[in-house]
């Protein structure tokens, strides 16, 4: 059965992409996912609060000052709150790439231009194969224009399109007014992938001991966003599309790649189950294929996107309409 993909320029067996999380920092756990059938591995995310943090020296002064006044808590985190300092984070880069044989993909997370950015040249010259740019913002401010977020995102894909020659994709959140326009204007700036979507953790309220919590891990309920907007976006772009978020078992990826996804992206279940989890997945989408008499991966992709399935509408409005009417209590 052929499972092989191309995605963001690359040759890959299977579409099965270990995402960006904790589990790069461990060069056992990297080699143990590359023996499991990685095609390709994403680094966690280099923040621009951290780069800026160095550059600026408000790490130190802030382990000085500690708690002396509590507005300075609000600019940056707290240095203890990265797994790896910028400099840590190059060289890391450098280990995984002499560890295993596939595609390393670096991660760059941030919301505004600026010297940060340097890092993303940085980031090739350390020998990462590609960058996966994500672009993880929440728009709280009242007095912010959904335009000028987009705008200032595009410039920020634009300088670092500019500055490095290494394939380039761009992960979204799912909040942009018109997502379709949004990645047809990120298209038009030649990047090698869109990643669909950045996963927003959603926090919680402890009423007992008035806490805000965080909840981190995924399930699969949360793919059927990322089917929608894949779906309408296959066959419409030049920039290849990864899923992420909710991918947790065969059929998660299936219908992934179904919508029109080149790679799906997984990691609450990687980090559950353990990197040899990845080896199951692909052997039981081997056999769903064979069940039912795929060949390859190629053509399943897509088979079920707004521009080939068999009513479109569905992704629409006349899924909302049929849903209420059709309701019984």
């Amino acid at each position: 059965m052929d499972l092989s993909t191309t995605y963001m320029g690359f040759k890959l067996d299977n579409p099965l992409v270990p995402g960006a999380s904790p589990m790069v920092d461990d060069l056992d756990t990297v080699k143990k996912l590359e023996d499991a059938g990685a095609p390709m591995l994403v680094m966690h995310s280099l923040f621009e609060e951290q780069i800026v943090a160095e550059q600026v020296g408000t790490a130190r002064v802030m382990d000085a000052a500690g708690e002396s006044y509590a507005e300075a808590l609000s600019y940056f985190p707290k240095p203890d709150e990265f797994r790896l300092g910028p400099e840590a984070y190059l060289t890391q880069i450098g280990k995984i790439k002499k560890t295993v044989r596939i595609p390393v993909i670096a991660s760059l997370n941030g919301t505004t231009p600026g010297g940060w950015l340097k890092y993303a040249k940085l980031i090739q010259q350390a020998g990462a194969d590609g960058l996966e740019l994500n672009l993880y913002e929440l728009a709280t401010d009242p007095a912010v224009a959904g335009a000028a977020i987009e705008k200032r995102a595009l410039d920020i894909v634009r300088e670092v399109r500019g500055s490095v020659t290494i394939p380039l994709a761009v992960k979204l959140s799912p909040f942009y007014s018109s997502i379709a326009n949004f990645a047809s204007e990120l298209d038009n700036l030649k990047v090698s992938g869109l990643v669909l979507f950045n996963r927003f953790y959603q926090p919680d309220i402890d009423v007992e001991a008035l806490e805000v919590k965080r909840v981190n891990l995924s399930t699969s309920s949360e793919l059927l966003l990322r089917l929608r907007w894949i779906a309408a976006l296959s066959g419409r772009l030049n920039a290849a599309l990864a899923c992420t978020g909710g991918v947790h078992t065969a059929l998660d990826a299936i219908k992934a790649v179904m919508a029109g996804a080149h790679s799906v992206q997984m990691v609450a279940a990687l980090l559950t189950q353990g990197p040899g989890y990845l080896k199951k997945v692909r052997q039981q989408m081997d056999q769903w294929m064979q069940e039912h008499e795929y060949e390859s991966l190629q053509q399943m992709r897509g088979s079920m996107s707004m521009l080939r399935c068999p009513d479109p509408r569905m992704y629409e409005r006349a899924n909302y309409v049929q849903i209420l009417n059709s309701w019984q209590a």
